[in-house]
């Protein structure tokens, strides 16, 4: 499964993903849940979500290194501050909570499958190999930091 690995920009997942959410909510009617305040909570983990994504883009611009996912190669140095400290992916977890507003909103429970389809998915065929790149090219500086920081949260 080598074939799908750093192929899919992680936005681009996340659109084609809500796409398919919004699908099954539509086919789905009979298969709604009501959350309180859904309409609000979306909206905050969607703003929450965004911010984690723009302020972990400012890490790597400030670093001088790609944002582009899909090229670890390009990468010129470990981002380790700011919203890096918590997570070593704020990037996908911005989208993730992106991806889960979007399911509150639709309030479809098929629709919610997707989202830890989204986790599996970049688990596999982003982090794992983005990981791979990163121990051979930081070495011991990226293996500390993994010991120190969580994948996601």
């Amino acid at each position: 499964m080598k074939v799908l690995e750093l192929k899919i920009p992680p936005v681009a997942l996340v659109i084609l993903l809500a796409a398919c959410m919004w699908a099954v909510a539509r086919i789905s009617p009979n298969r709604y849940f009501a959350v309180p305040w859904a309409g609000w909570l979306a909206v905050v983990s969607a703003m929450v979500g965004v911010c984690i994504v723009i302020l972990a883009v400012k890490e790597f611009k400030l670093a001088g290194t790609t944002v582009d996912p899909r090229l670890p190669a390009r990468s010129v140095s470990l981002v380790v501050g700011g919203v890096y400290r918590r997570s070593r992916n704020p990037m996908y977890l911005g989208l993730l909570l992106v991806l889960c507003a979007w399911g509150l909103f639709l309030g479809s429970t098929p629709a919610l499958l997707f989202v830890p389809a989204f986790v599996i998915y970049m688990n596999r065929f982003q982090i794992a190999p983005e990981e791979r790149f990163m121990r051979e090219k930081f070495g011991e500086s990226y293996n500390k930091y993994r010991t120190e920081v969580r994948r996601w949260v």
